[in-house]
């Protein structure tokens, strides 16, 4: 458009040329009448070339305009693109439940477990129980958060509705800088092993007979843990459980240290764990008492029971632990020692728990190990997916002996199996079988503590 606007200002300019000049082109002279005529064309054809100019400076201005938008416009293309560019969206995730995480750290996360179990406990027909026979429960029904926050911190807030009463399990904050990770609040101090891994992914459907007899449970304080190459350090100070701490003379203190080797031979996963623990049990504790169920919790009854045993100090407890994974086998093995300190010349009971397992996958799989504790399975070949999930099969031998220092709680000595079937991440089905024998048992048998008891538990869970 531009060349033919300049093409026509040019052939107007010829125009006006000639009809200035007529008389060098024509060689004679024109009247007054004909030099007004062509003045009047002289004047419009100036008129045509003046209203051509500011067409052409209206297209230049709006080429340039254009210009200049289309310039605007790149600029903020090329800043949005570079904001999008820094911005980190929110993601989420999938881990049994949603896994919210945000910008600069922020996480959220729905957790929780549902553990029913069932079954029935044989014993002498001279012992009348109410306890024995067939019964069933809610082991564990925990719904809570954890996430993470900017700057290394994260938190956990779990609560228990199993039973009569919420309790809180874990409600503590963490902070994590490399290698070292700092928790305050209500969690598991350092006990052993078995006690430290989650009860989602136990071999059996309870732990060893040790952990509950000696008392092994959640507490309020501070503690850090430190990994450096195959080794971990934890060490912590701790009051009492929480649900104790409403109680103002409730002024016990103790602490718990835990050294870790963990390391790996090729593909053998192996551990070794030492702990040391002390409490003590302040005002608010005048006695203390042993005991423990038949290697289920459905029941109330103990066969073997220490009863009261007064004028209580302290507790001092030790423990050593071994455990190796190696493909579809694993294999550990735990003894823990407890002394009781009593006041003056009182004599200071020290009693022995200690078990030893082993375990096979009969489908492709391993059990799962991470920073000193025992984690669940990756079924490799989960049901909807072609496959028929994890199936394993476990032995373990199990001892208890409260008996010392005059005071006889008895000894439980427990042979156990177990089957548990992982159809998919996150949800189990267990079977397992255990034959106590019971030497100096508190409850009698035809008037005799020794005799044989057998329990036949299963249980079914989902977790997330």
């Amino acid at each position: 458009m531009k060349y033919h606007m300049l093409k026509t200002i040019g052939l107007l300019a010829g125009t006006a040329a000639i009809g200035l000049y007529p008389a060098s082109a024509m060689a004679q002279s024109i009247t007054i009448e004909q030099a007004a005529t062509l003045l009047t064309k002289l004047n419009q054809l100036e008129l045509e070339v003046a209203d051509l100019k500011s067409q052409l400076g209206n297209v230049q201005q709006s080429q340039q305009d254009s210009t200049s938008a289309i310039a605007a416009t790149e600029a903020k293309i090329a800043a949005t693109e570079e904001k999008l560019e820094q911005q980190k969206p929110v993601k989420i995730g999938w881990k049994g439940t949603p896994e919210i995480k945000g910008e600069d750290g922020w996480s959220f996360k729905p957790r929780g477990r549902m553990l029913y179990d069932f079954g029935t406990i044989n014993a002498p027909d001279s012992i009348v129980d109410p306890g024995l026979g067939f019964a069933n429960e809610a082991r564990r029904v925990r719904l809570g958060v954890s996430g993470s926050m900017p700057g290394g911190f994260g938190y956990k807030l779990e609560a228990d509705f199993a039973g009569n009463s919420v309790d809180l399990t874990d409600a503590f904050l963490t902070y994590e800088n490399r290698r070292l990770t700092v928790t305050a609040g209500q969690h598991n101090n350092f006990q052993s092993l078995e006690e430290l891994s989650s009860s989602n992914d136990t071999s059996f459907i309870e732990r060893a007979a040790f952990t509950d007899a000696f008392g092994f449970e959640r507490k309020v304080g501070i503690s850090a843990q430190y990994g450096v190459s195959d080794l971990l350090f934890q060490a912590g100070v701790f009051t009492g459980n929480i649900g104790d701490l409403n109680n103002d003379e409730n002024n016990s203190v103790g602490f718990d240290v835990r050294a870790v080797a963990m390391p790996k031979f090729g593909d053998v996963q192996t551990h070794f764990g030492a702990s040391y623990h002390y409490s003590n049990l302040g005002d608010a504790v005048s006695s203390a008492r042993y005991r423990q169920r038949p290697a289920v919790h459905f029941t109330d009854t103990r066969f073997i029971d220490t009863g009261n045993i007064g004028d209580d100090e302290s507790e001092s407890s030790y423990g050593l632990e071994a455990a190796l994974i190696s493909g579809r086998f694993h294999a550990a093995a735990e003894t823990h020692w407890l002394k009781l300190g009593r006041a003056g010349n009182l004599a200071d009971p020290t009693f022995f728990g200690g078990s030893v397992e082993a375990g096979f996958f009969l489908t492709d799989d391993t059990r799962g190990y991470k920073e000193g504790v025992f984690k669940g399975v990756k079924v490799s070949n989960p049901i909807g997916k072609g496959g028929m999930g994890a199936l394993q099969v476990n032995v373990r031998y199990d001892r208890l002996d409260l008996t010392d220092a005059g005071f006889v709680g008895g000894t439980q000595d427990a042979y156990q199996a177990s089957l548990i079937w992982t159809p998919i991440d996150y949800v189990r089905f267990l079977l397992s079988y255990s034959k106590l024998d019971y030497s100096n048992a508190a409850i009698l048998a035809a008037g005799s503590g020794d005799y044989n008891v057998d329990a036949f538990a299963g249980r079914f869970q989902i977790s997330f």
